[in-house]
């Protein structure tokens, strides 16, 4: 069937080669294609995106798109190519799955005759703050509003002439209208994420959710920076007036964004960092939060992003007459989505960069509703709950998730990014919490007075008081108990949060209940561990829980 295309101008098309990069598209074999747009600004891609109809605009400007039938990220449709050079460094099994070179290479022969006399947008940027360590990277997608989410996102060169001179180290190619053939190809569906670290090459096809491209940067720089000996932690940060720097570790739905975006503290980046011998940085240059329920009192910060010009709100609902956002309404998903730069939060540290941290705070969303709100960790106990990475998995975060929280393990809390062994990284952040002495807590935002079901969800204003409290200094001077199971410190006081709330137990009506359950999860914890125990010094094995506790309440 003959395809006939009517060339109609739009309107920055005028524009569209005004700041191309000389190392063009015709080197990653993309050929005979209808019109490459470069490098366009916020205002140049809102004008795209509402003439090919691809959001609406909405109260005070922010960009409302539809992700399609993906509203979260496909964790199981992702796949690296196993070749020489990187295949002894890779960490295989259910979240680096082997993909040949062969097959890699049909998939993307296929994809350059697909975009054949197609429109292209490209943006040339950067992954990592810090000049020393950042990757230059390209991102060419098929949709307009994916590429204002990729100058979200990431950092921009500072001018024309860099980005006219500017070469890749790693192309992302995001075709949402491209399928995979799950018979030809070896992918499980028709979508897949493709990642060749040998071509430095990464394709999405058959997805339109934004954190797709996002994450799949993060795994790329969670591969490249550990080899420069930089680790890489899926966790946020931010810096107190004393320059004191805070890491927040967590999965989605833990609080990461959250809690970070302090007004007291200055936001260093809310999801992705690199720690290197001079300190913290940041890889993005934007946030990507989650604003579900987002509450205008208690997340200020984020809340006034939703009603910024050049913010991307994915799959929120909004009235079509008075453009107003409803960020309650969770008919398209519960994993409602917020992209915007960093320099939108008012308190952003400029530099996107700082010192050694401080505190290293490990967040868990306990579905059990037994750990405690707050505890101090050895270092030993700090990397056994790294390495475990203990959590419950949130509706909405990846896509076959069901309503009810899942209880979940995964190492150095972001296990479907990390593409090295999880003791690589453990190993690395053990040495830089000895070498810089900072001090080590577990978070519960997770449940209490129950598990999930009966109990209630955490109250963020007892987690902020509690988190004050350890990043202040103050709550090292305070009186602590030791948890029969676990044996970390869990504090008996803190000024703005009932007693009562610290000591989980003290929260359930029925004792035996909490007894069992938290015997189980530790139960849940032992026998995870048992898939790391080869190659972790006994140490770490042993600073894990001891089942085999009687708690005796009364």
């Amino acid at each position: 069937m003959t395809q006939y295309i009517i060339d109609v101008k739009t309107p920055a098309q005028g524009q569209a080669k005004a700041v191309r990069s000389e190392y063009g598209l015709k080197n990653h074999g993309l050929r005979n294609l209808h019109n490459v747009y470069w490098n366009l600004p916020a205002e140049s891609l809102y004008e795209e995106i509402i003439f090919r109809n691809e959001g609406k605009i909405s109260h005070m400007g922010p960009v409302v798109v539809n992700t399609g039938k993906h509203t979260a990220r496909s964790a199981n449709d992702k796949f690296v190519v196993k070749e020489p050079d990187s295949e002894e460094q890779i960490w295989w099994g259910e979240y680096n799955r082997p993909f040949s070179v062969d097959k890699f290479n049909l998939v993307y022969q296929r994809l350059q005759g697909y975009l054949q006399g197609r429109d292209l947008f490209v943006q040339d940027c950067y992954a990592g703050a810090d000049p020393e360590y950042r990757m230059p990277v390209r991102v060419i997608t098929e949709l307009a509003w994916h590429s204002q989410f990729v100058r979200c996102m990431t950092i921009q060169p500072e001018t024309h002439d860099e980005l006219r001179q500017f070469v890749p180290e790693f192309t992302f190619i995001s075709i949402p209208s491209f399928k995979g053939m799950p018979e030809i190809d070896g992918t499980l569906s028709e979508t897949f994420i493709l990642l060749n670290f040998d071509q430095r090459l990464c394709i999405i096809g058959n997805s339109g959710y934004g954190g797709e491209i996002k994450k799949s940067i993060f795994t790329v720089m969670n591969y490249m920076l550990p080899l420069r000996g930089v680790l890489s932690m899926h966790c946020s940060a931010n810096v107190g007036d004393d320059g004191a720097v805070a890491l927040f570790f967590g999965l989605s739905g833990t609080g990461k964004t959250t809690l970070s975006a302090d007004p007291k503290r200055q936001l260093i980046g809310d999801d992705e960092h690199g720690w290197s011998d001079e300190g913290i940085f940041n890889i993005e240059g934007g946030c990507y939060a989650k604003v579900i329920a987002l509450s205008p009192t208690a997340e200020p910060q984020i809340y006034a992003c939703t009603r910024k010009f050049g913010t991307i709100l994915e799959n929120v609902v909004f009235d079509p007459v008075t453009r107003f956002l409803d960020l309650d309404d969770e008919r398209l998903t519960e994993n409602t989505r917020c992209a915007y730069p960093l320099e939108y939060i008012d308190n952003a540290l400029q530099e996107d960069s700082a010192g050694h941290p401080k505190n290293v705070i490990m967040l868990t969303c306990d579905a059990s509703g037994v750990m405690p709100p707050i505890a101090k960790l050895t270092p030993d106990q700090a990397m056994y709950h790294f390495i475990s990475g203990y959590t419950s998995k949130v509706s909405g975060t990846e896509v076959d998730l069901g309503q009810e929280p899942e209880i979940t393990f995964s190492a150095c809390f972001g296990a479907p990014f990390m593409v090295h062994h999880p003791y690589h990284y453990a190993e690395m952040l053990k040495n830089k919490i000895l070498k810089h002495g900072a001090n080590c807590w577990l978070v519960n935002t997770g449940w209490t007075g129950g598990q999930y079901g009966i109990g209630k969800r955490m109250s963020i204003h007892h987690t902020r008081a509690l988190l004050n409290a350890a990043l202040d200094g103050k709550l090292l001077d305070v009186e602590f108990y030791t948890d029969p199971v676990f044996g970390f410190e869990v504090p008996k006081h803190c000024e703005g949060v009932p007693d009562k709330v610290l000591n989980p137990a003290d929260t359930w009506d029925d004792k035996p209940a909490y007894e069992d359950k938290y015997l189980q999860l530790a139960s849940l914890f032992v026998e995870n561990f048992k898939k790391f125990r080869d190659g972790c010094p006994a140490e770490i094995v042993k600073a894990g829980p001891n089942r085999d506790v009687k708690l005796n309440l009364k």
